[in-house]
């Protein structure tokens, strides 16, 4: 087979008609944005277009949609602004174990400048534990960030349960890192009382280089970056207008509900078959709603994941073995320490991640690939 790509956890691949896009506005709306002549404003109105786009799907306003250069920067908009903003109020900050490094190393870096920080645990299948949560928050606690669904094994938070949890109290804003979830999982943000909301284009098989922010018209969160009044002044600097034309078209191209529940059959058809095929394995996704339709992490015993990985390189298939952002520095990710697996299986985790352009003969292929290679390896390490 053709090469078998199931990295879609880390970037996707642009599509036709982004790129169609894109190259669309690099040759035409060349202009800055904020130019007042007519192709100025011809820019002006891509980035409308986009912004539009987004706020619909996000059923929001689109003056509380705001462009920024990746999701990392949004998060570091969106909780260095709250903190920076709520810190009169107090210096207690809360977040999972779980939560991508961009939200992480911030939360490091804002308890060595003084705030105190929660870090709340998960079980085995990723889920937080809302008693924890609700034990960490008192009258201190000026923000919660708890991501929408987790990059590495897929599990989604109980937000709604969450924001109950938080409704309790004053002066604390609520800030989801949306990024895995957006276009997967549909989630209301107005219904469940999310304050600040992080996405990202390169995930929905959109241009790397931009995402978006959603800061509620009922909040304010001070301002971290200086030099100019673009983007509400959140994110000051010259429109990239190209990658905004890009997500905007992206958004329009987001899978609909029959080829989200193919995805999620895809996933079921992996692990089913990896269940059935290979031994000694164990499956940190959760079933049902509580996982995104797209990801896929399994763990087995006595195999070293990134072996694995290039194991299955060889065959054509690319998997990872969890966030791009940690893969090359660490062996074994924080999300798979925080799930307690028994100790041979913590170093054989991959995470297998779809995209609506797979197909279930990949899915068998890659069964096959993995039964050969993990056997193969088996036998080596013994």
């Amino acid at each position: 087979m053709e090469n078998i790509y199931l990295d879609n956890a880390a970037t996707t691949k642009v599509i036709p008609e982004v790129i169609e896009k894109i190259n669309e506005v690099l040759e035409t709306h060349f202009a800055n944005p904020s130019s007042l002549h007519k192709l100025g404003i011809n820019s002006e109105k891509i980035v409308k277009k986009a912004r539009k786009n987004i706020a619909e799907t996000l059923k929001v306003n689109p003056a509380e949609v705001i462009f920024a250069g990746s999701g990392t920067i949004a998060n570091n908009i969106a909780i260095q602004g709250t903190v920076k903003r709520l810190k009169k109020f107090g210096k207690r900050i809360i977040t999972s174990k779980i939560e991508h490094k961009s939200v992480l190393d911030i939360f490091s870096y804002l308890q060595k400048e003084g705030f105190e920080v929660k870090y709340i645990p998960v079980d085995q299948k990723g889920i937080i534990d809302l008693n924890k949560l609700d034990e960490a928050l008192n009258e201190e606690t000026i923000l919660v960030s708890i991501m929408a669904a987790n990059n590495e094994t897929g599990s989604l938070q109980p937000l709604q349960k969450v924001s109950k949890l938080i409704n309790q109290f004053e002066n604390l804003y609520f800030h989801v890192d949306g990024v895995q979830a957006f276009g997967k999982v549909p989630l209301n943000i107005k219904e469940v009382g999310i304050d600040l909301y992080t996405i990202s284009a390169h995930k929905i098989h959109g241009p790397k280089g931009v995402g978006a922010l959603y800061i509620d018209n009922d909040i304010i969160i001070d301002k971290i970056l200086f030099g100019s009044n673009q983007e509400q002044g959140f994110y000051p600097g010259t429109e990239n207008t190209p990658g905004i034309a890009g997500f905007g078209q992206a958004v329009n191209c987001l899978p609909n509900k029959e080829q989200l529940e193919n995805i999620s059959s895809l996933r079921d058809i992996l692990k089913d078959e990896i269940k059935e095929e290979i031994s000694d394995v164990i499956i940190n996704t959760p079933t049902g709603k509580m996982a995104a339709p797209h990801i896929l992490n399994v763990s087995f015993a006595n195999i070293k994941g990134e072996v694995l990985v290039h194991s299955l390189e060889k065959d054509g298939i690319y998997v990872s073995t969890g966030s791009a952002c940690t893969s090359r520095k660490d062996k074994i990710s924080h999300v798979i320490k925080s799930l307690n697996l028994p100790k041979n299986y913590r170093n054989g985790s991959i995470r297998i991640s779809l995209s609506p352009y797979n197909t279930k003969q990949e899915m068998e292929f890659t069964v096959q690939s993995l039964k050969k290679h993990v056997e193969s390896l088996r036998k080596i390490m013994r």
